[in-house]
């Protein structure tokens, strides 16, 4: 098999069903089903023995005490032998010929020869509202590969399906903070953009039903729960954003969660002094404001 579609859930039983009756809908079967129950404690488990029962898909269901998705994210990775790994929330479904497309795409990158291929970290497609319209009504700019970055530096807006190579998310995993349950997905993407390129499919794969109780809705709350996290993602991203006022931006949260987290603002950072002195006053105005 090709690809791995990774399922990370955690009370979620009503929507793995959707997730489910997607999988088994799709025009090919070049992929197995791996659940990682975040500790859920609604009937999960039982329908999914169910649906392994049934034989009508390769499903592996891997059980852990709740930690947390990039924790689940982590056992997902390490346990998946093929050669992609399509991470696909229990909020989203997939159109029916999504693994093709996938399969496709991947052998346009092989047929590039085994040089180009090391540089590709995988695919990036975009996400729906509907199998015709994208989730934020933008359109990738027009390239064959590009940074993750680099698409929303040449306009692109919203959510992105991503599917990766297994072998380089096996040497990016997330980092597992005692204490905290979440780390921003950029802060791992932002890594494998610097050293990797995607091949660019400007194709809906998956669709996607925002929750209120949904990461997207809740971004506060993470950030009050997991500051050791954030404080790391905003560190990083302003050292690798360009001369900005984004970068100015970053340089400031990132001040703000240093400053929480009593840790050393300069001598903890490679950040130039001088970009560190003109993110103070953000810091200021976002600490008076609550806001970091």
């Amino acid at each position: 098999m090709l690809i791995t579609v990774f399922t990370p859930t955690y009370n979620r039983r009503e929507l793995l069903e959707r997730v489910y009756k997607s999988l088994l809908n799709q025009t090919s079967k070049n992929f197995c089903w791996l659940i990682v129950d975040d500790g859920s404690e609604d009937d999960t488990n039982a329908f999914v023995r169910q649906w392994i029962k049934e034989e009508r898909l390769v499903i592996q269901y891997m059980y852990c005490e709740n930690g947390g998705k990039m924790h689940a994210h982590n056992i997902g990775v390490t346990h998946t032998a093929t050669e992609l790994f399509f991470c696909l929330d229990s909020d989203d479904y997939l159109v029916e010929n999504a693994i093709e497309l996938i399969a496709e795409s991947w052998k346009d990158v092989i047929r590039n020869g085994l040089t180009d291929k090391d540089k590709v970290a995988g695919i990036v497609a975009h996400k729906g509202r509907s199998a015709s319209d994208t989730l934020s009504g933008v359109l990738f700019p027009v390239v064959d590969f590009s940074t993750l970055h680099g698409l929303y530096r040449k306009g692109f807006k919203g959510e992105t399906t991503l599917i990766f190579r297994t072998d380089i998310l096996q040497s990016y995993l997330f980092p597992e903070i005692s204490g905290e349950k979440y780390v921003p997905e950029d802060y791992i993407y932002d890594k494998i953009d610097r050293e990797f390129v995607l091949k660019v499919m400007p194709r809906i794969l998956t669709i996607c039903e925002l929750r209120s109780d949904g990461y997207t809705d809740c971004v506060q709350k993470l950030r009050d729960e997991n500051p050791v996290a954030w404080y790391l993602y905003y560190e990083q991203r302003a050292r690798i954003t360009e001369v900005s006022i984004l970068k100015l931006k970053y340089i400031s949260h990132y001040i703000c969660f240093a400053w929480r987290l009593n840790r050393k603002i300069y001598a903890e950072t490679t950040l130039n002094p001088v970009f560190l002195i003109l993110g103070m006053p953000g810091a200021l105005l976002l600490r008076l404001l609550g806001k970091s």
